[in-house]
């Protein structure tokens, strides 16, 4: 039989006459309930989306294009020949060499530990530092004295007061003992000029400050932890990687701008499509209503259906069609669901519809549509109504071509 006729059908039983008005009412509130579960379904994988793009937009601000970090221990011990090697890199913007150690900071009696990151003047051109900048600026040193830009978290689990520039932020870091009468630790201090956020663990342990003052600190007067690297505009970052383990061979790990933080984002994905899975729970549920208006439409139209089998339909012929009615409902709810979502993702992007609490870095939730994830709930909506059909359609199908009226 011609899916077209089914088609016909399904239409002329969706929109025709009933003989109650409850099964208008219940049709309705079936094509309600999956177009609320299609918009929710495509703007929560929207939301998510925002946050992953501004996360990245964030961490792409602080992680270099490339960093080099060692294969085992803590410092990347290379050698003249091997930085001379680097720096002649062709594709290679800036190089900056970084130093990172775990230390205790104090702030007039709060104390936390935490990393602190000792850079370069390059730093800013490997970086977009200044861009995360939320409060004060980026200075790490000036005329002898060493300065900090703290962490947005650091900086609130500290206290550190803003408008009091003189108290600084001590930092203790371990020392190993070489005599009896040496020190265990080593202590200098910094004054806050900066906070920065990147919207991850970073904000809550990092600070950052020169990498001399760190080298003397710590009587490391060369040491550091990683190379980290910006590419020419114009490069291959395969042909630049290749490169660095033709200089460094297997005693380093290199590292792109995901694999910086890759075990984050790979959090952030296992939420959005936990998230998509809970939706999608919840649009099954929905989806029983279409069983119920299915199931009440096969029964207001069992005549009709005796008679399209006394006229040559197969029970197969009317599986299809009832299938093919829910499917144009869903269809329906799909269509009206994306316009609800498109209309409210232009309120959120341009209007701020649902704002964030004061403090944070954002002033409303970010959103972003995607064109696979229309594709997604489409698929997830026709499935789940092909899925609601199939009790309905096996029900009309056992219909006889006789039915007896009293």
């Amino acid at each position: 039989m011609d899916l077209g006729i089914n088609t016909t059908i399904a239409w002329r039983y969706l929109y025709g006459k009933k003989s109650t008005n409850a099964i208008n009412l219940i049709t309705g509130i079936s094509v309600a309930g999956m177009t609320i579960g299609t918009a929710a379904l495509l703007l929560i994988l929207s939301v998510f989306n925002g946050f992953e793009d501004l996360i990245s937009k964030l961490l792409n601000s602080y992680n270099p294009d490339i960093k080099v970090v060692p294969a085992q221990g803590i410092y990347l011990n290379p050698d003249s020949s091997q930085l001379a090697a680097v720096y002649a890199i062709k594709s290679i913007a800036a190089v900056s060499q970084t130093l990172e150690e775990i230390v205790l900071f104090d702030y007039s009696g709060s104390q936390e530990a935490g990393m602190l990151k000792g850079v370069d003047k390059t730093f800013q051109k490997v970086t977009n530092i200044d861009s995360t900048i939320v409060r004060g600026k980026y200075q790490t040193n000036d005329v002898g004295l060493s300065y900090a830009v703290l962490g947005s978290g650091m900086f609130n689990k500290l206290s550190v007061n803003p408008s009091d520039p003189l108290t600084p932020v001590t930092v203790y870091a371990a020392l190993k003992s070489t005599g009896p009468f040496s020190k265990d630790y080593a202590a200098m201090s910094l004054y806050p000029s900066g906070v920065f956020t990147v919207g991850s663990e970073e904000d809550a342990q990092v600070v950052i400050t020169d990498i001399e003052a760190v080298r003397s600190m710590t009587k490391k007067p060369s040491a550091m932890t990683a190379l980290e690297i910006k590419l020419e505009a114009v490069s291959s970052e395969d042909e630049v990687v290749r490169a660095l383990k033709n200089v460094f061979g297997n005693t380093v790990i290199i590292k792109n701008r995901y694999q910086q933080d890759e075990a984050f984002l790979k959090i952030m994905n296992i939420e959005k499509w936990i998230s998509y899975l809970i939706a999608c729970l919840t649009l099954g549920l929905i989806s029983f209503n279409l069983v119920g208006a299915l199931w009440m439409i096969v029964l207001d139209k069992r005549k009709d259906i005796s008679v399209l089998k006394s006229m040559g339909f197969t029970s197969a012929n009317i599986r299809k069609t009832v299938i093919t009615l829910g499917i144009l409902i869903g269809l329906i709810g799909l269509a009206t669901g994306l316009g609800v979502a498109s209309v409210l993702y232009y309120l959120q992007k341009n209007f701020d519809l649902v704002e964030v609490p004061p403090g944070f870095l954002i002033d409303a939730y970010p959103i972003s549509f995607r064109g696979t994830d229309f594709i997604l709930v489409s698929i997830t909506v026709i499935v789940l109504s092909f899925l609601a059909s199939i009790l309905p359609a096996v029900r009309a199908a056992r219909i006889s071509s006789f039915v007896r009226h009293e």
